[in-house]
């Protein structure tokens, strides 16, 4: 469930269903690139190689913007990537052409670089070459050497002009080798032991609160995110053990305007619910999750999990404070929603600094009646990736080739969220909706016994601030013998004894490791350093 409102992409463009990552060679129908103010595109043969599959793109003239864009899969990121990057393009006409590369994202400033050039005549391919290291800011456009992280990839041919034309494309790449394909069903790491767990089965009635905390402070502003119109509670009509299931129930409470409403915190609203955290959070493992979902148009369930350390004031973890992180580099997992699709559609996403809001990193699946057939909804999670699946069928892999605080915030503790929203990006609420539950047998976490040891000692040493950018201290109830910080070529940078803080205020910034040595006790931190 998104965390955040997302900042969308300029209205021209609609959300594709497709995405793929660098390179792009056209060799399967992934590659598919939507097209708008009336250009086309389609797949075709190589005028050259009949057996090589290439892109054709064309402009009608119509319009002196028409274009071209698709959503990557993997973004590009620009800090680590590559920045010279490089199409073959064929044309047609003899004509002189320009192409654009523009790449775009909603946590980004948009860059682009043009790149002027003559055809060959006879007609031959061509290599154009653009170089973001000199690129232009494309909202004012000033020189900029192009940095951060970019999710869509747009090209212009012959921008600002009513030339229409029909040109093949191939090959567009940063030469960066691509990080493997998906293949969900390796599933790399086998998590086999049970090491928390919730299956509802006792004494109807409220949740069990050592499990469960209930989340119901509303965000700054009187709302929660993306529109939504529920007040979350703590009251049992809203979440409930009843026959050896946990209820989160949604309900209409009457409509403002009739005077009705539930009122908490000073604002009234016409729908409750209920949000859970957990009070447990872990690294790396399976999670699985047998649920029955809500039905009518507005719900919005959803089984995810965020970073232990989000700053977000309210959730459990920050109130015994971890609170150090904001929304997305905490990371987000999410593990089931409905009704950001079609009936019966589900989705998976993960929300990263690389890309978050209106991510890229998704997939959906149709699955027959959500409302009244239970699904166990999976991931597992492993330090290489993530993998998605239903009624232990894998769908959908996480594996950036890059993983860094851009791309895998999921290195450090996550806790589980169980709840039921109303209305928002789902859309709009049935207007005769009266009441409706997510219905959860069960949810389970496995790890394996070399997790379970590090679980064990994860919670005897606190690390704040981080990310950093003076002084970090460590708490805890035990006297710290010595502190030593590395960089990610596992050289020493500091080295403190008997000091409960470090300064990083000295050294560059980055992701370093902090080793904590206390008696036979010894962990390791990520730390991030701004």
């Amino acid at each position: 469930m998104k965390i955040k409102i997302p900042l969308l992409l300029p209205a021209l463009f609609t959300l594709s269903i497709y995405s793929q990552q660098i390179p792009l060679d056209f060799s399967t129908n992934d590659d598919t690139f939507d097209s708008f103010d009336g250009s086309g595109f389609s797949f075709r043969p190589d005028v050259q190689d009949g057996a090589n599959q290439v892109g054709q793109f064309f402009n009608n003239g119509s319009n002196p913007y028409q274009g071209f864009f698709i959503n990557l899969a993997q973004p590009v990121v620009l800090d680590t990537d590559n920045k010279i990057f490089s199409l073959r393009f064929y044309s047609f006409d003899p004509n002189d052409h320009t192409i654009l590369l523009k790449l775009e994202d909603s946590n980004n400033t948009d860059v682009q670089v043009q790149a002027s050039f003559s055809v060959p005549s006879p007609s031959d391919w061509i290599d154009v070459f653009f170089d973001f290291s000199n690129a232009q800011d494309s909202s004012d456009g000033s020189s900029v050497n192009a940095s951060g992280s970019y999710g869509r990839l747009t090209i212009f041919v012959d921008e600002g002009t009513n030339t229409p034309g029909t040109y093949l494309i191939d090959d567009i790449t940063n030469g960066d080798t691509p990080s493997p394909p998906n293949n969900p069903n390796d599933i790399d790491v086998v998590y086999d032991v049970l090491v928390w767990s919730d299956d509802f089965n006792g004494t109807n009635g409220p949740i069990d609160t050592n499990k469960w905390f209930h989340q119901t402070q509303i965000p700054s502003g009187g709302n929660w995110y993306n529109g939504e119109q529920q007040h979350y509670t703590d009251r049992t009509e809203n979440s409930f053990i009843e026959d050896g299931n946990l209820n989160i129930k949604a309900i209409f409470e009457g409509r403002i305007a009739n005077g009705q409403g539930y009122s908490d915190q000073g604002y009234t609203k016409e729908y409750t619910s209920a949000r859970l955290n957990s009070k447990f959070a872990f690294t790396y493992g399976r999670v699985d999750v047998r649920a029955k979902l809500p039905f009518g148009d507005g719900t919005w369930p959803a089984i995810w999990t965020l970073g232990k350390n989000i700053s977000e004031t309210g959730a459990y973890w920050q109130t015994q404070g971890f609170g150090t992180t904001s929304w997305p580099a905490c990371g987000e997992i999410d593990i089931m929603e409905h009704g950001l699709h079609s009936l019966n559609e589900v989705s998976v996403a993960l929300h990263t600094p690389s890309s978050s809001g209106a991510t890229v990193n998704t997939d959906t699946q149709l699955l027959s009646d959500v409302a009244n057939n239970f699904h166990i909804y999976s991931i597992n999670w492993s330090p290489d990736k993530i993998v998605f699946l239903i009624d232990d069928v894998a769908f959908y892999t996480y594996n950036p080739s890059v993983k860094n605080s851009f791309t895998w915030p999921f290195d450090d503790q996550q806790y589980l969220l169980l709840n039921v929203a109303m209305g928002g990006i789902a859309g709009t609420i049935d207007p005769n909706f009266s009441e409706s539950n997510m219905v959860i047998d069960y949810v389970k976490v496995y790890q394996n016994s070399s997790l379970i040891a590090e679980e064990k000692n994860a919670n005897l040493f606190k690390v704040f601030p981080n990310p950093a950018n003076d002084l970090i201290t460590v708490s805890s109830l035990q006297k710290i013998d010595r502190l030593r910080l590395f960089n990610t070529l596992g050289q020493l940078v500091k080295e403190n004894f008997n000091s409960t803080t470090i300064k990083v205020s000295t050294i560059d910034p980055g992701i370093y490791i902090l080793k904590i040595e206390s008696g036979v006790s010894i962990e390791t931190k990520k730390i991030l350093v701004n």
